[in-house]
């Protein structure tokens, strides 16, 4: 692939709303691929909201691909798309904060878990093990799941395996630790472009209403986007030189 068209969906996840959002996310995933997106990416936690565990605990999480995700699986296999989905995920004992890369095909190619899981909020989240990237319609496409694009260390050894761009579900809202230019350091230091799906909404003691989406080159925000109601973000992206052949996003708001 040459040339195609990204969606960044940046939702109003609601915490504990699982129904809700999963409807949400459906339904976005369905016009974002109305209006020619080939990849969509989610927020990180786009199921469930970062807060969740006050609202519904763990029991619910199953190992993937759950019953839904298999849904989503059949949905995307119709629409042809290739879809990184932010979703927790059971094995065994353990939970994990991942990230799960559906192809064209409606088959997970990949999956990331989060590394950088030390939060008040992530305390039922493992700590993945594993960085590599996840190839995509021929392109390797290394994952960075919010704070692990915090530390330079995880972008580094993808850009070492062979990453050729870095994608970031994200929900990194302003704050005591909101970032702080630590995309567009990952993308100064690996010299790779990184695009970041954030989220709006609120939650019990995060905002993200003034969260951020982005995309980032040679550590400059190249496209910015933050709004207080959920939007679909597109923009043409041109894989041979991995830049954006569009100069802003075009913005379709939904209803949350």
């Amino acid at each position: 692939m040459t040339r195609g068209k990204i969606a960044l969906l940046h939702l109003e996840i609601r915490p504990g709303a699982i129904v809700q959002n999963r409807y949400l996310l459906v339904e976005a995933i369905k016009h974002a691929a109305s209006i020619g997106a080939e990849w969509i990416v989610t927020p990180e936690l786009s199921v469930c909201g970062l807060q969740f565990v006050q609202h519904t605990g763990t029991e619910w999480i199953q190992p993937q691909p759950d019953p839904w995700m298999q849904q989503v699986c059949r949905l995307v296999r119709t629409l042809k798309q290739t879809v990184f989905l932010g979703c927790p995920e059971r094995e065994g004992r353990r939970f994990y904060n991942s990230v799960f890369v559906i192809s064209p095909a409606g088959e997970i190619v990949g999956q990331h878990r989060k590394i950088n899981v030390v939060s008040d909020s992530l305390a039922w989240s493992s700590s993945g093990d594993c960085v590599a990237p996840i190839e995509c319609d021929g392109i390797k496409v290394g994952v960075l799941i919010c704070s692990d694009a915090y530390t330079s260390n995880i972008a580094r050894v993808l850009k070492f395996e062979g990453a050729q761009m870095l994608v970031s579900p994200t929900s990194w809202g302003p704050g005591i630790h909101g970032p702080n230019g630590e995309w567009e350091q990952r993308s100064h230091e690996t010299r790779l472009p990184l695009i970041v799906c954030n989220r709006t909404g609120s939650e019990t003691t995060l905002d993200f209403r003034k969260a951020p989406s982005l995309v980032v080159k040679n550590g400059d925000r190249l496209l910015s986007h933050t709004s207080d109601r959920s939007a679909i973000l597109t923009f043409d992206w041109d894989f041979s030189n991995m830049v954006p052949s569009t100069t802003h996003f075009r913005t379709d708001y939904l209803r949350s």
